[in-house]
């Protein structure tokens, strides 16, 4: 599949890993004096969530010429004839790939394509007759066993090509994850809407919200999360739209293209004890709202923030709930309860800012919730826990938003 931006036109154009994905679980609070929480997308790009594309690696010349699998998605797709305009296109991409690489599989590109346009001739008569076309479930039964993105599902280790994230990429390699690997998948889900596409800025923001979200369900403890590991998501193109793609894939990436994950990232409640899961749950309510921080500061959107706050308050009376209302054990009971005071008394400050008339009254009890989400808070009930007792570093990695993004920079 081609690596530009934007995609090139076509039936089908392979999965689109938007970006960025943050380096901090948090970006970090408004700047106290300045009062700028403004913040701008990566490179200099405007807005919170710039594309982050996966980019084509480098083979060492001492390598085999290897085969270009774009070329082999076009030969399969036309033996098969399940889409057949998909496996023409994808035999013209191939070709002209090849003519840069140098890689094999030109024959392939040639009998994908030739094979695609008798499958498209026979599509026409029978169009004429009435029969019905296949669906984008047919595309990804075909793609399913062939090193495809389309066939990554939830749990799955994947390298990606020249083992970079960045660009757009078909060809993956599912392995163990026990074994050094690019991504791990952790949530797969479906958009909803008519056979227009939405467009890229909504399916970004749509992919970017909902998979942050839901990285909370895999790995409920974010403090086990190494700071190198950003969130990532491969999205439906305009093209792919067409024939039925509406699924956005969810995955954990390494920041660090010199060195893959190791071992699996889920932590979850096949994993971890029932109180364990309690805590998670509980302060994973106040993760999720804090991961929606506006991008523009309360001085250019007082309402906006003012909303938001209103938001954290109700988070953390729930939170508060949740903590207040389990059976702890005895040795853990204590030091949960500490927690679950800082948590009310946090609440208040919320609702207090949620009320604020101006942007320096925001702030002033912004700051202090701030203060009372210290996560060094949560350290002594989280040991009795038998949790992760090292908080993410501010403003790095746990899969949360450093770039300009929602968020303030802290992780309980």
């Amino acid at each position: 599949m081609p690596l530009s931006n934007p995609p090139p036109s076509g039936p089908q154009q392979p999965r689109e890993p938007h970006g960025p994905y943050s380096r901090g679980e948090y970006p970090p609070p408004y700047p106290q004096g300045t009062h700028d929480g403004h913040r701008s997308g990566a490179h200099g790009a405007p807005g919170p969530f710039p594309y982050r594309p996966w980019g084509q690696g480098y083979s060492p010349v001492n390598r085999p010429v290897p085969v270009d699998g774009v070329a082999i998605a076009s030969l399969v797709l036309g033996i098969l004839c399940f889409v057949p305009a998909v496996g023409l296109v994808l035999g013209i991409i191939a070709l002209a790939r090849i003519g840069r690489t140098g890689d094999r599989g030109r024959s392939m590109a040639v009998a994908g394509s030739v094979l695609s346009t008798a499958g498209l001739a026979l599509w026409a008569v029978a169009f004429a007759a009435g029969v019905p076309f296949p669906t984008w479930s047919g595309v990804k039964h075909a793609a399913g066993d062939h090193g495809s993105a389309y066939s990554l599902t939830e749990g799955d280790c994947f390298d990606a090509p020249g083992g970079s994230l960045e660009g757009t990429a078909y060809d993956v390699d599912k392995v163990l994850c026990g074994r050094e690997h690019d991504g791990e998948v952790f949530a797969v889900f479906r958009m909803t809407g008519g056979s227009a596409y939405p467009g890229d800025g909504k399916v970004t923001d749509t992919a970017d919200a909902r998979c942050y979200g839901l990285r909370y369900g895999y790995a409920m403890d974010t403090w086990a999360v190494p700071d190198y590991v950003d969130v990532y998501y491969m999205t439906p193109t305009r093209d792919s739209w067409r024939f039925g793609d509406r699924e956005v894939t969810c995955l954990f990436g390494n920041t660090d293209e010199k060195a893959g994950l190791t071992g699996s990232l889920r932590n979850d409640a096949r994993d971890l004890g029932a109180d364990q899961v309690a805590y998670l749950k509980a302060v994973d309510v106040e993760n999720a709202a804090l991961d929606r921080q506006p991008v523009d500061s309360p001085d250019d959107d007082l309402p906006g923030s003012r909303a938001w706050a209103g938001r954290m308050s109700a988070a953390l009376a729930r939170e508060s709930t949740l903590l207040r209302g389990h059976r702890w054990p005895a040795g853990v009971r204590k030091p949960v309860a500490g927690v679950a005071a800082k948590v009310a008394a946090g609440r208040k400050e919320w609702a207090l800012a949620a009320e604020a008339p101006d942007a320096d009254s925001f702030y002033a009890h912004y700051d202090r919730a701030m203060v009372l989400a210290d996560p060094d808070t949560s350290v002594t009930a989280r040991k009795a826990l038998g949790l992760a007792t090292t908080p993410p570093a501010s403003g790095e990695g746990s899969g949360g938003r450093g770039d300009g993004g929602g968020g303030s920079g802290l992780d309980v």
